[in-house]
């Protein structure tokens, strides 16, 4: 059976989530000023993929009970979830809500499509990261239910399940238990470039890709530049062709994998869906946080997903209530997990399910990371950023590379 707010915070959440609503000022009112009655009926269509609908269903059939509304989950590929829902809403002819990627956002409300919503003081029961995802110029879009990183993962059969606290402490546990010459995977997507996956040795030079405010906010502020970048970006070289040979440009996703799953390397960074490829050989795995290369933390991107509330529903006063009372609760975020097992974004949530080491691994990891940036302007940062990835590790000049790199980014943005 569904566990039910206490009274007083449910009520807190959805009169906040109420007063957000842009395109209704203030909460609908009944005659004498109270809030609507529930069993008032009304409908709401939520779009979902497959692996989520099932879980958006049971927690819809609760609602139902209780509102007297009708919930109607549409099924579709996620790969068109976000297309469809920017070309329908501004015709009134989207969902009230759906599900949806973070990295989604700037787009969502450059567009005008998405509509604000506030959680009281619900927040504080959510993994900051989480919320930090879905907020934009200081207003929350979205109500988080999930998030995944990558972490650094170990064979504990090579070198044990000691957590390394930095790049070297990894290197040298490597080389002691034989692995001198290929003592850690990066893993680049070949010649591509891959600078998501490495974002966290960066993070702890202390060059964000953009600017943070401080309430999570991006700016469209380059962090890569100055003293601390080019640090990164020798660091890089030193450890590519001309230095070290720790890089390569030559491990794709299958490459690493294999390399890793055969124990030709105690050490890789990857996320939580390589895992079942890894148990599949044979290999007892300990995940940790990513150790520092550059003395501050490493902050791995953190991938959210969530439900968005659309800026043209007709029905956004149940939309906010399903939202707030329905989708925030422990049962729905754990019923969505067992779906599609992404760490929760609820913390009481996250931390059930982190009874499995390998989940608290990437748990902690991900308590290290940052969202991935939600603005529009990241899309023009990915082919420079990951072309000077590879041009480093190959012993292209470290300075005028990332220099390089670090103007056409932000010519490219204006």
């Amino acid at each position: 059976m569904r566990r039910h707010f206490a009274a007083g915070v449910a009520a807190a959440a959805t009169v906040a989530l109420l007063a957000a609503c842009s395109g209704d000022p203030a909460p609908a009112t009944t005659a004498d000023g109270g809030a609507p009655a529930a069993g008032s009926g009304g409908e709401l269509v939520i779009w979902s993929d497959a692996e989520r609908a099932e879980a958006i269903k049971n927690a819809a059939a609760d609602f139902e009970a209780d509102s007297g509304a009708t919930v109607t989950v549409v099924q579709k590929n996620f790969e068109d979830l976000r297309a469809d829902f920017l070309a329908q809403v501004p015709t009134g002819e989207g969902p009230d809500i759906t599900v949806g990627a973070h990295d989604w956002l700037g787009e969502f409300v450059e567009s005008g499509v998405v509509d604000t919503i506030s959680l009281g003081s619900r927040a504080d029961d959510f993994e900051q990261v989480t919320l930090d995802a879905f907020t934009y110029d200081g207003q929350l879009y979205a109500l988080p239910y999930a998030q995944e990183s990558v972490a650094l993962i170990q064979n504990t059969a090579l070198v044990g399940d000691t957590a390394p606290q930095t790049f070297d402490e990894m290197i040298q546990m490597a080389t002691d238990a034989g692995f001198g010459d290929r003592p850690f995977i990066l893993y680049t997507n070949g010649a591509e470039g891959d600078m998501y996956t490495s974002y966290a040795f960066q993070t702890s030079f202390g060059a964000p890709v953009f600017v943070q405010d401080e309430d999570g906010s991006y700016t469209s502020e380059v962090g890569m530049g100055g003293d601390a970048g080019l640090a990164y970006a020798r660091w890089i070289h030193a450890n590519g062709s001309a230095g070290t040979g720790y890089f390569t440009d030559t491990v794709d996703y299958d490459i690493g994998n294999e390399l890793f799953a055969t124990g030709q390397s105690p050490f890789i960074i990857q996320g939580p869906w390589t895992i079942p490829t890894y148990q599949d050989a044979g290999v007892e795995v300990a995940v940790n946080p990513i150790p520092s290369a550059g003395g501050g933390t490493a902050a791995p991107f953190v991938g959210v997903q969530g439900f968005y509330l659309s800026a043209q529903s007709s029905n956004a006063l149940l939309a906010n209530d399903f939202l707030a009372n329905y989708v925030a609760t422990d049962e729905a975020q754990q019923a969505l997990y067992d779906a599609d097992p992404r760490i929760p974004a609820l913390t009481a949530v996250a931390e059930q399910v982190s009874d499995d080491p390998v989940i608290a691994g990437f748990l902690a990891s991900a308590q290290n990371g940052v969202p991935m940036p939600n603005i529009p302007e990241m899309g023009a940062v990915w082919d420079f950023w990951n072309a000077a990835q590879i041009a480093l590790i190959t012993g292209q000049d470290p300075d005028s590379t990332w220099t390089s790199m670090v103007t056409s980014v932000e010519s490219a943005i204006g």
